[in-house]
C-alpha cells in the first residue's frame, strides 16, 4: 500500500447519490485493503467529521485495515510501530463507537451490516513485525490482527517479495509461520509477494488464503501483478483475489475505471466468480489534486525509490486512485460498471464482498 494523502488534501464529499445498483444497500460490501480517511501522518491526527461522513456515504460493510503502516520493508521499530498504530486505531474506535467496529470474528461482520458502523478487519502487510519470534503471534492475535501479509516489496525471513530478482520462495522459517497462522486460523495474505512465494505458500497452507490487493499479469506484465498460475493456485483452495485501484493496472499512464473492470473481469474467467473482489488498496475519502498534494506525491515516490520499495509503475504524474472512481461510493459507481456489463445481481454481490465474508467465515469459523 502506497502512502495516502494528507487529509487536508481531500475534496469536501457531495451528498449520496441515488444507488447505481439497486442491491447496493443490501449487500456486503468488504474493501479488502484500504483505510478510513486519508493518511494517517502521526498519533495526532484524528478522524474528523469528513473523514466520518465519507465512511458512512461509502456504503461499506468493513475493511482490511493495515496497522503496520510504520517502516513496510523495514524490521527497523516495525514491532514497535505495529503496536503504536494498532493503540492507534482502537482510540479511533473508543472514539467513535457509532460509527466503528472493530471485527475480530466472522459473525462481526453481520452486525457491522446490522448496526451501519464500518467493520475494522487489523492487518499486517509485511511480516517484519515478528521480527525472529514467531511467538509474537500471541499478542498480535490477542490485539485483534486478523489477517498477516508475509511479504512486502523486498525479501524478509519469511521469503521473497515481487521486487526481489533472486525470486527464492518461501523460507524454512516462513513455513513455520504458515503451520502457526493455520493452527490460529488467521488469514493469510499474498498480496506483495514474490511469484515462488506465493506458489510455495499456497500450496504449504492448509487453510485458503488471500491476495488482498493485485491485479491481473496477463493485462499488465508488473510485479505487483500476480500471474494466472499464482490466482488460479490461490482460487483452488477455496481463495480469494481482491483487485487494486492501482497505477499497475496499465503499463503506461493513469488507469481508469475500465481498466479495473477489465483485470476483475480476468480475474472472474481464471478463478471463477466465486473468488474475486476488490481491495481498492487507498482510502475512502476522495482526494482533492492539489499543488500541494503534487508535491508530497512526488517526494513519497521519490522515499519509496530511495528505501528500494517502489515498484515498476510507481509515477508522480500517475496517482494511486482512479480518477473516475475518484469519490466514497466507488463500490456502488464499480457495481453499476459490472451491472452495465450484465453481470448478474448474484455475481455482483459476491464481488463487492460476498466472497471475502465467505472466506472469512471458513477461515476464521463463524
Amino acid at each position: 500500500m502506497l502512502p495516502l494523502p494528507n487529509r487536508s488534501a481531500r475534496a469536501a464529499a457531495a451528498s449520496p447519490p441515488e444507488p447505481a445498483w439497486a442491491g447496493y444497500d443490501k449487500a456486503i460490501v468488504i474493501d479488502t485493503l484500504g483505510s478510513p480517511g486519508g493518511a494517517i501522518d502521526d498519533d495526532s491526527n484524528q478522524l474528523g467529521t469528513r473523514d466520518l461522513d465519507d465512511v458512512r456515504k461509502s456504503g461499506l460493510t468493513a475493511l482490511n485495515l493495515t496497522v503496520n503502516a510504520d517502516g513496510i520493508g523495514s524490521y527497523a521499530r516495525n514491532f514497535e510501530g505495529a503496536i503504536g498504530e494498532i493503540a492507534y486505531w482502537n482510540a479511533q474506535v473508543a472514539a467513535h463507537p457509532d460509527r466503528l467496529l472493530q471485527v475480530r470474528r466472522a459473525a462481526d461482520l453481520a452486525e457491522a451490516k446490522r448496526s451501519g458502523r464500518l467493520g475494522l478487519i487489523y492487518g499486517f502487510q509485511d511480516a517484519a513485525p515478528f521480527g525472529e519470534n514467531l511467538d509474537r503471534l500471541d499478542t498480535f492475535w490477542n490485539l485483534g490482527v486478523r489477517i498477516y501479509q508475509l511479504t512486502y516489496n523486498k525479501r524478509n525471513l519469511v521469503g521473497d517479495g515481487c521486487l526481489e530478482p533472486g525470486n527464492a520462495g518461501l523460507s524454512v522459517f516462513g513455513r513455520k509461520l504458515v503451520e502457526k497462522l493455520n493452527e490460529r486460523k488467521a488469514l493469510i495474505d499474498l498480496s506483495h509477494a514474490g511469484e515462488r512465494t506465493t506458489l510455495d505458500a499456497a500450496a504449504a497452507s492448509k487453510a485458503p488464503i488471500a491476495i488482498s490487493h493485485t491485479g491481473c499479469a496477463t493485462i499488465n506484465a508488473n510485479p505487483r501483478n500476480k500471474t494466472d498460475n499464482e490466482l488460479k493456485q490461490v482460487a483452488d483452495k477455496g481463495g480469494y483475489v481482491g483487485i487494486y485501484l492501482m497505477p499497475f493496472l496499465r503499463g503506461k499512464g493513469q488507469p481508469m475505471a475500465a481498466d479495473l473492470i477489465a483485470h476483475v473481469e480476468h480475474a472472474i474467467d481464471v478463478c471463477g466468480e466465486d473468488h474475486v473482489g476488490i481491495g481498492t488498496d487507498g482510502s475512502i475519502s476522495p482526494v482533492a489534486v492539489t499543488e500541494k498534494f503534487k508535491k508530497d506525491f512526488a517526494e513519497q515516490i521519490d522515499k519509496r525509490r530511495k528505501a528500494g520499495i517502489s515498484a515498476p509503475g510507481e509515477d508522480p504524474n500517475v496517482y494511486t486512485f482512479l480518477p473516475d472512481l475518484n469519490r466514497a461510493d466507488r463500490f456502488d459507481r464499480i457495481a453499476g460498471l459490472l451491472a452495465a456489463r450484465k453481470h448478474s445481481d448474484a455475481r455482483i454481490a459476491k464481488i463487492l464482498g460476498g466472497n471475502f465474508a465467505r472466506l472469512l467465515n471458513d477461515v476464521w469459523g463463524a
